[in-house]
């Protein structure tokens, strides 16, 4: 547990907005997904109850620390969505300043998700969209319980480690790209 797997270039928190740790994670499901599972992944999520570290420091991450930040043997889903139901989505996630994601941008505007651009274009309420997430939301959302879900046995702490691993292995810190992903308007 104290083989350091990479390094963290700045601080990462947990917060209610602005969640760095939480989109350094979602980067990191995100990005392993489309390398390990399906190339077409739109975007990935995390609930906030899941991150378990209040934040991540500056320098050496070790495995064990990634275990403290993760210790729940949650596997990676992806879920086929409509756009409409994306949307539906992230207007219950935005009524409590909890949208933690990938692979999107947003503005929250009076707890409503607006200007919704996923891979930089326009939320399309018609359109299918693939999105990572973990088992334990997609079992127990009303909004996602139903949906057919794909796996492959691919830990979201896997996802996480090998995320690490793969930027250190070509020289980069871990850090959160477009932390302003997610605009607040009240």
């Amino acid at each position: 547990m104290n083989v350091v797997v990479g390094y963290n270039e700045s601080q990462l928190e947990k917060k209610r907005q602005q969640n760095t740790l939480g989109f350094f994670m979602t980067d990191a499901f995100l990005e392993m997904a489309r390398r390990k599972v399906d190339a077409k992944v739109d975007a990935a999520f995390m609930n906030s109850g899941g991150i378990r570290l209040p934040d991540l420091p500056v320098g050496a991450v070790t495995q064990g620390k990634v275990y403290e930040l993760m210790p729940f043997d949650n596997l990676m889903v992806l879920l086929k969505v409509k756009g409409s139901l994306l949307k539906e989505y992230l207007d219950t996630l935005a009524v409590n300043d909890g949208i933690i994601e990938s692979g999107m941008t947003m503005q929250i505007v009076n707890k409503i998700a607006q200007q919704v651009m996923v891979g930089g274009k326009p939320l399309d309420l018609n359109a299918d969209y693939i999105i990572a997430h973990s088992d334990y939301v997609a079992s127990n959302s009303n909004l996602l319980k139903g949906l057919h879900r794909n796996t492959n046995g691919y830990l979201l702490r896997d996802a996480i480690l090998d995320y690490i691993k793969l930027n250190h292995s070509i020289g980069k810190k871990i850090m959160v790209n477009h932390p302003d992903r997610i605009s607040y308007v009240n």
